[in-house]
């Protein structure tokens, strides 16, 4: 089976179904608030349903993120005629529900969760570097500074390798702090 005939096999449910699948993981973050109480997401069992949450929200809206990248900047098709249903909820039902449980519980309590991250930065960074070098014709010419250059290298390598690190370290290792951006107002992102 390919990849389209999957998606399209997909489209071939009942569209009642697709919208179910992609808004109950919001409904069921927003559920657990309520279920377990205030602060009290970290402990044994709720954290073991967040991470099934999170995994159950992730997987499907970075594949969708990816295809929709593909699309966009290698094929060119137009996202105008595809479905609705598969092509924008899946990665909209991602963040919602990564939203909403980062008010529930600290990524960090949640388990695999540094791991599933580190598999959203290896394909990220992989699709910016292969976009990079198919779109801009590195090879042919930068047109900025070498300095520049650097630093967009050594950046996307940096989160390449915790990218890696983070995906496939033992469970005996000690996981990495995420990569932080701090915003100018103390914000974190």
């Amino acid at each position: 089976m390919t990849t389209r005939e999957f998606i399209n096999w997909v489209a071939a449910l009942p569209s009642w179904a697709i919208a179910a699948a992609f808004v109950a993981p919001p409904v069921v973050a927003i559920a657990l608030r309520f279920v377990h109480g205030l602060g009290e997401g970290a402990r044994a069992p709720w954290r073991y349903v967040y991470a099934l949450l999170v995994y159950w929200a992730c997987l499907p809206g970075v594949f969708v993120a990816v295809v929709v990248g593909y699309m966009l900047f290698f094929t060119n098709e137009n996202l105008l005629d595809q479905n609705v249903l598969l092509y924008i909820f899946p990665p909209v039902s991602m963040v919602v529900t990564l939203m909403l449980i980062r008010k529930n519980v600290s990524f960090d309590d949640v388990p695999g969760f540094d791991r599933l991250s580190g598999l959203i930065a290896v394909i990220a960074v992989t699709f910016v570097i292969i976009l990079a070098v198919q779109k801009t014709r590195l090879w042919l010419v930068f047109g900025g500074s070498i300095f520049v250059l650097t630093a967009i290298v050594m950046g996307l390598i940096g989160v390449l390798q915790w990218g890696l690190y983070a995906l496939f370290r033992r469970s005996d290792e000690p996981s990495r702090k995420r990569p932080r951006i701090d915003i100018p107002n103390g914000g974190e992102r």
